[in-house]
């Protein structure tokens, strides 16, 4: 492959992750898939309805990254999330920040790109607040503290700390034929799940389920199949395109916020290109503008005062510090991460809804108390 080659070959990588983001922002607009809705409903409500959608989700990715591995579409171990080294308190430190910060924020990092299409201006002012904090986790101040202190702590194996792969140490099985066993006993358990609750199966439910799940699948596909060359015309090395960490990777929208906000900055540094990170928050952002406009939804909706102001800021900042420190947020770990059998992503993806669970006791709290 030639230079020419490999700049349209990355050209198109990039509007694949567009276009599959931008239907992302569509049918999260159109259905209100948001993971904090979800624990919110089950708080507040008892109702499971929402937290079955996101289990369907799960089950769907899952199963699509487990059919990609398995007919050899891209390789599991060169995944953003496949490392020997378990970092569990990052995880659960870094996912009760993003979880506590999302509630106090009005929803998590994809569904602050919704609200920004459908015309919110607190949204765009936690996507500028979340950006610049999950930067400051990535390469600034709190990245050293970050480093200094809770990614200090972790268990490091000898093969990847993957479901998959435990359960290959245990039973002999094969590592591919365990990890497929695995994914498709919880893929399969979380659809049966989901598609088992009373009234379930109306169409935004199905829509948002099982389109969510098979986005984050095609995503999979377009960065580590699509985008994976493997001799670069001039390292000759493998790579993968327009990705920010050179491995595959799908959808998540916190350290994406800040590589957008950093090339918008830096816009005329030829060395700060697009990535599918970039396109794909942009992607969320024009898929939801369109929907609502669309569907005559678009509403302007700004701060209703100080307190909200105060709460949505410092929401910002945790899910920003948060969503870096574990590695990602609802849809990075919830969604993308777990969909590996990851383990560091289940723990993450376990924090975030404990977090979200006790940032929404803490706001009935404070009503209470103001009564």
């Amino acid at each position: 492959m030639d230079t020419a080659a490999l700049q349209s070959l990355n050209t198109q990588v990039l509007w694949a992750a567009f276009a599959l983001s931008a239907l992302f922002g569509v049918i999260a607009q159109r259905t209100h898939f948001c993971t904090m809705g979800a624990v919110s409903d089950i708080v507040s409500m008892g109702d499971w309805t929402r937290m079955r959608v996101w289990g369907l989700a799960i089950g769907v990715a899952i199963i699509g990254f487990a059919g990609l591995v398995a007919t050899g579409l891209i390789d599991p171990t060169k995944t953003l999330y496949a490392s020997n080294r378990l970092i569990w308190l990052s995880a659960i430190a870094g996912g009760a920040m993003f979880g506590f910060g999302m509630v106090l924020a009005s929803g998590c990092g994809s569904k602050t790109l919704v609200r920004i299409g459908s015309g919110n201006l607190k949204s765009l002012v936690v996507f500028a607040v979340m950006g610049l904090a999950s930067f400051a986790t990535l390469k600034g101040v709190t990245a050293v503290l970050r480093v200094a202190t809770v990614d200090r702590v972790a268990i490091d194996f000898a093969q990847p700390a993957n479901l998959g792969q435990w359960l290959a140490n245990v039973s002999g099985l094969q590592p591919s034929v365990a990890a497929l066993a695995v994914a498709l006993v919880l893929g399969l358990g979380l659809l049966v799940w989901a598609l088992a609750g009373r009234n379930f199966s109306s169409p935004d439910n199905l829509l948002a389920g099982l389109g969510i799940g098979a986005i984050i699948t095609a995503m999979w596909w377009v960065s580590g199949r699509m985008g994976f060359v493997a001799e670069h015309p001039e390292t000759l090395e493998a790579v993968y395109l327009a990705t920010n960490s050179g491995r595959a990777e799908a959808l998540s929208f916190v350290a994406p916020v800040a590589y957008t906000i950093d090339w918008l900055i830096l816009f005329s540094d030829k060395s700060k290109v697009l990535t599918i990170g970039i396109v794909s928050v942009v992607g969320v952002v024009a898929g939801s503008a369109l929907q609502s406009l669309a569907s005559r939804t678009f509403r302007w909706e700004g701060f209703g005062g100080t307190e909200d102001t105060v709460n949505h800021l410092v929401g910002a900042v945790l899910m920003g510090i948060g969503g870096v420190t574990a590695m990602g947020c609802t849809v990075g770990q919830g969604l993308s991460g777990v969909s590996t059998l990851s383990v560091t992503s289940f723990i993450a993806l376990a924090a975030i809804l404990a977090g979200a669970v006790a940032g929404l006791k803490y706001q009935i709290w404070r009503l209470e108390r103001s009564l």
